[in-house]
């Protein structure tokens, strides 16, 4: 397959110890890539590195299956755009005017600004002075600047960081419409577990700069399956019941929880169970969140 990013044993030391160790990024064009991790796993060094902002101390990197070096940087990220920590700007000038200088820098056309500007919905605010904007339009402005020149790949770290729930929505929004209205590949990093859930197709986990999952969303979800909770009014015939067919489950508040079953074990178990007076009232299905499949990987709660 061929990968907008794709790095071979990519490594990072200071001061001889490593924040990124051997990581091997795998980037399919036109999907969202969370890069996932508790703070200080590595993602901003390892989006440093992709930039050339940081000299890898080992590994190869590939953008557009070419490799990254010195004499081929810039032609290589002329087709990226990138807001890596905080946006940079002039507070005394107005959001377009901060655009123009950003447009100049890039020589791509004036009527580029136009376009950025209604992507990330800024139009009525173009002529506010920045120093006027909230955190959330500081950030969208962020995105604007990385968007003109219409990048192949966009590299956003920590885009929703101090936003409040309905900034993070609308971020979460527009980050996720890019690839299918404007074909950029987006590589997104956060800390934020929920965030990714709902915003990427792809996902690699980092935690002490090791690169511990890497795949599609939707397998990760499957391979964590969830667990199926049946409530009943009578839990000691239930126990009993369960015990004579060799079943093991939790008991939690009148609840019987089963992990990794089929459905066609359950359907087994209800009929049992309902046929010997266990009374069920309800039976659910509940899916585990990020934060939960994060933690069976790490064995740790992740810190936020």
């Amino acid at each position: 397959m061929n990968y907008m990013i794709e790095t071979s044993g990519l490594g990072k030391q200071y001061k001889g110890k490593y924040s990124v160790k051997n990581l091997n990024l795998k980037v399919r064009p036109g999907c969202v890539y969370g890069f996932l991790g508790p703070n200080g796993a590595g993602k901003s060094t390892t989006m440093k590195m992709l930039l050339g902002l940081v000299k890898p101390s080992q590994g190869d990197i590939l953008l557009f299956e070419k490799e990254l070096q010195e004499n081929n940087r810039l032609e290589l990220l002329k087709a990226t755009g990138s807001l890596i920590e905080s946006p940079s700007y002039y507070g005394h000038l107005s959001g377009r005017e901060n655009l123009e200088i950003v447009q100049t820098l890039k020589q791509v056309p004036k009527k580029e600004i136009d376009e950025v500007l209604r992507i990330v919905r800024l139009e009525g605010q173009q002529k506010k002075k920045v120093r006027e904007y909230s955190l959330g339009m500081k950030q969208r402005l962020g995105l604007a600047a990385a968007l003109l020149g219409r990048p192949k790949l966009l590299l956003l770290d920590e885009p929703t960081n101090g936003l409040d729930p309905a900034g993070i929505q609308e971020m979460r929004e527009l980050i996720s419409e890019l690839p299918g209205h404007y074909g950029m590949t987006v590589m997104v990093s956060s800390h934020l577990l929920g965030e990714i859930d709902q915003m990427a197709t792809d996902v690699g986990i980092i935690d002490k700069g090791k690169m511990i999952y890497q795949g599609s969303l939707k397998k990760l979800h499957h391979r964590a399956r969830g667990s199926i909770h049946i409530h009943v009014l009578n839990p000691g015939t239930a126990i009993r019941i369960l015990e004579e067919q060799g079943e093991v489950c939790e008991l939690n508040e009148g609840e019987l929880v089963f992990e990794d079953r089929t459905e066609e074990q359950i359907a087994k178990l209800v009929a049992i169970l309902a046929g010997n007076g266990a009374q069920i009232t309800r039976v659910m299905e509940c899916q585990k969140s990020l934060e939960d499949i994060f933690l069976k990987l790490t064995g740790k709660q992740v810190s936020l």
